[in-house]
């Protein structure tokens, strides 16, 4: 006989009343390591110890950026003219181009006898003069970039201005096979030798892109950065997350990236005008990924995964360590009914195949839910990538839309069980939507930095939504597995992203109008997505098709007078 609602999610810890007169038969893992301490002095220990993966994380994504931008204002090297002024060189010898960005060519030159024409005192081009391509280089404005990348030192520029978008997307090609090894490796052998392998080979990549001669080399590194990217962040973010009691979890998902990330990624392009040079930045941000070698030797592995693979005493071990640093005794009582009930629990032979197999969760949940969420990544990516093309500073504008993760991030973490899962994300996408076509009305400068901080503070919103949304719409059997392939259609997207700002070559409005209507329709995948704030969180497949059929359109948490609350083991966790 199938067990009912109420005793299945008794069984499993997805609902718990605290005012229950009835005996708590059930040991579960949650229940343990909150007799261990909730969040004590070895928690807050090993939250802190996670900043430098935080750090790496935000290396590997957003370095490229500073080691291959070029100032978009720039013009044939001319070596015979190098006794002139940058202005003087380039009204004589490069072409005006009334339809050309900045009013002149950026990619020929005059061809003339310079000794010639200077010892003449030549000051303006002759209209006879034949211009060809830039045989000498170019030159940058180095009021915008004032340090060598490699994109200038290898002139990717003209014909060669989309190695950038291309090396990008080399990057997530990587990221995509990093998930699919470093998520084995988690499975297979632990969080910490997959956290370890994922950030040491970007380490390794990093340090070695400084020798690369052409885009191929260049492009190589990059693949493997890429399979760092997520992996080094993502392992020990689960890690915390399974040693905190469930009531902590929501806080927990999201204030390491409110701060540590933050931290990083505002202070990188300051890094990098520090370092002066593409390389320097290479070496200084690079190398200390390698040292994360150290991590199984300085971390405690995670006490979920031992379970996983059938180290009960050794999970025990760990959890009776947090009770002696919280100053919390762990009852032998406890220990021993953990023991039999772990025993005792029944395994479930769904798979991710039996999901795909029932066309109410394929079409209206996995479809909407990895195309909503690909649409959030494109959005976060090439907002992320655009803020060259908005005619301000590049680092102050950098520095200042990548700060609006912190504010939202807060946010995300207190308001998001009262304003609901749906809406919220709706919401978002829809500023993002609105905000992003603004930076096209407004033109360039502060208003257009101003239009897309507001962008950047709306898809940060819904980027963290969705992502604590997917985890729970999905029943448990299938969570790890849905959770992968959705972060795997992430990275897919982010393949595209980098054409989008490459865009720009075609129609300076383009790339951002192009954000705008995905964000658009995103907003329209996610309304068709149930709520979940409130619910009991699917345990089987049965459950997630009812969840689908007893949702409501116009459902708004915080305007329900009867709410279930979600189980703390469940909510914004990551089975794996």
């Amino acid at each position: 006989m199938l067990e009912n609602a109420t005793q299945r999610t008794r069984k499993h810890g997805v609902v718990g009343n605290p005012n229950e007169d009835e005996p708590r038969t059930e040991m579960t893992y949650d229940d343990l390591v909150s007799s261990a301490g909730e969040f004590g002095l070895y928690q807050t220990v090993l939250f802190v110890s996670t900043f430098p993966f935080y750090v790496f994380g935000v290396v590997s994504y957003f370095e490229q950026l500073f080691i291959t931008e070029v100032s978009p204002n720039h013009w044939c090297r001319v070596p015979e003219l190098a006794n002139l002024t940058a202005l003087q060189r380039r009204a004589l010898a490069i072409p005006a181009d009334e339809t050309a960005r900045f009013g002149y060519s950026q990619c020929s030159a005059y061809v003339a006898d310079w000794s010639a024409e200077l010892a003449a005192g030549r000051a303006a081009p002759d209209p006879a003069w034949r211009a060809e391509p830039c045989a000498h280089g170019w030159e940058f404005n180095a009021s915008e970039i004032p340090y060598p990348t490699i994109s200038s030192e290898l002139g990717w520029v003209c014909d060669k201005d989309s190695y950038q978008a291309t090396a990008q997307s080399i990057f997530f090609v990587g990221s995509i096979v990093g998930g699919l090894v470093v998520g084995w490796i988690a499975d297979r052998y632990g969080r910490l030798p997959a956290a370890a392998v994922g950030t040491v080979v970007g380490g390794i990549a990093g340090v070695v892109s400084i020798f690369a001669r052409d885009f191929v080399e260049f492009a190589v590194c990059r693949f493997f950065m890429g399979m760092s990217w997520d992996s080094c962040m993502l392992m020990v973010y689960l890690l915390v997350l399974e040693y905190v009691a469930p009531k902590y979890r929501s806080l927990i998902a999201n204030l390491p990236f409110a701060i540590f990330y933050t931290s990083a990624v505002v202070s990188l392009p300051w890094i990098a005008l520090a370092c002066n040079d593409w390389k320097t930045l290479s070496l200084v941000t690079c190398i200390p990924m390698i040292f994360a070698i150290l991590t199984p030797f300085l971390m405690p592995e995670s006490p979920r995964w031992l379970l996983s693979v059938g180290r009960v005493d050794d999970a025990i071990k760990r959890i009776q360590r947090i009770g002696e640093v919280n100053k919390k005794e762990v009852p032998a009582k406890l220990i021993e009914q953990f023991k039999i009930c772990y025993s005792q629990d029944e395994e479930t032979n769904t798979s991710a195949v039996d999901f795909f197999k029932r066309p109410l969760l394929r079409n209206n949940k996995f479809v909407c839910m990895c195309v909503g969420y690909m649409c959030c990544t494109i959005v976060f990516d090439a907002l992320a990538r655009s803020v060259g093309q908005l005619d301000y500073n590049f680092f102050v504008s950098f520095t200042v839309i990548s700060f609006t993760e912190f504010p939202s991030l807060c946010l995300v973490s207190f308001v998001l069980d009262w304003t609901g899962r749906k809406w919220m994300s709706v919401v978002t996408f829809s500023v993002s939507c609105v905000f992003s076509l603004l930076t096209v009305v407004v033109g360039g400068g502060l208003a257009a930095v101003l239009a897309a901080m507001v962008a950047r503070f709306a898809v940060n919103i819904t980027f963290n939504t969705t992502m604590q949304w997917a985890a729970e719409m999905l029943p448990t059997p299938v969570r790890g597995s849905g959770m992968a392939v959705v972060h795997i259609c992430s990275y897919v997207a982010t393949v595209i992203s980098p054409f989008i700002v490459y865009s720009e070559v075609y129609y300076a409005w383009l790339p951002m109008a192009l954000v705008s209507g995905v964000a658009a329709l995103g907003a329209l995948m996610v309304l068709g997505l149930p709520e979940t704030a409130g619910k009991v969180l699917p345990h089987t497949l049965d459950d997630a098709e009812t969840l689908i059929r007893e949702s409501k359109f116009f459902e708004v948490q915080c305007l329900n007078k009867k709410q279930t609350s979600i189980s703390g083991n469940e909510n914004n966790s990551f089975e794996m």
